[in-house]
């Protein structure tokens, strides 16, 4: 193990370890991309990487600029079109993680990529928006959310629900009729958070190395619940750090 990584290193580390070999994996561009190319690079090779743009079985040599970029269809298994991948592939629950990040994330793991503001035609700042993520958070088998901690993004309820996470609590999901289990594990650069059995309220279950309590609460916009056996997350190998930097520098 070394001491020599970023905190973003770390979360990225970390995310790639919830992939595990053999799974499927529908994929977001930005930290969910890299976390899942790592995975695959590092210590899942059979894991089967699924992109928007209808890329199967993806395996690029750098991180993906975008959905389209020609890299994840010349790396794929097979190409398909769009409404296949969502109406075969994805609706019907096949595909094991939908892995997202996020804009805004509240306690309960709902997801904005929308709009930041009250108004939402008036926003003080109109996001990317949705794309796939609202069905990914319907009907992958589970969800995993990768993104920065701080009490911009941690907020107690999001400005707009883009991608509905546990609503406000247990059992939310299937009222709706939602398939899939919704988020399962949160990754930041602080620590991990998973949804408490009884209330589906995120709660931090694991801190990453040289991150104290305190900081976590503090960059955290609710009350945050701390898991009686909070762990610290094991630091990234050698290995590990090797593989993601090569990854990175590839893309540039």
């Amino acid at each position: 193990m070394t001491t020599d990584y970023t905190a973003d290193e770390m979360m990225s580390v970390a995310a790639a370890r919830a992939l595990g070999d053999g799974m499927s994996c529908f994929v977001g561009i930005g930290l969910p991309s890299k976390a899942a190319n790592l995975a695959r690079r590092a210590h899942a090779p059979d894991l089967t990487l699924i992109y928007e743009s209808g890329c199967l079985g993806a395996k690029p040599s750098r991180l993906p600029l975008s959905i389209g970029d020609g890299e994840l269809a010349d790396t794929s298994d097979a190409v398909v079109s769009v409404p296949e991948i969502f109406n075969y592939w994805l609706q019907p629950g096949r595909i094991d993680v939908g892995f997202l990040g996020a804009a805004q994330l509240d306690k309960f793991g709902n997801i904005n990529t929308t709009v930041i503001g009250s108004d939402y035609h008036d926003p003080k700042v109109r996001l990317p928006g949705a794309g796939g993520a609202p069905e990914i958070a319907a009907s992958c088998r589970e969800v995993f959310v990768v993104l920065r901690q701080n009490p911009r993004a941690f907020v107690e309820k999001v400005d707009f629900v883009t991608s509905f996470g546990h609503g406000t609590g247990k059992g939310d999901r299937e009222r709706l009729g939602l398939p899939g289990r919704g988020p399962t594990l949160v990754v930041t650069d602080l620590g991990l958070l998973r949804p408490d059995s009884e209330t589906a309220e995120l709660t931090l279950t694991e801190l990453h190395p040289g991150v104290e309590l305190e900081r976590a609460v503090a960059a955290t916009g609710w009350t945050l619940k701390v898991a009686d056996d909070l762990k610290t997350t094991p630091a990234p190998t050698e290995e590990e750090l090797t593989v993601l930097r090569d990854l990175e520098k590839a893309s540039k």
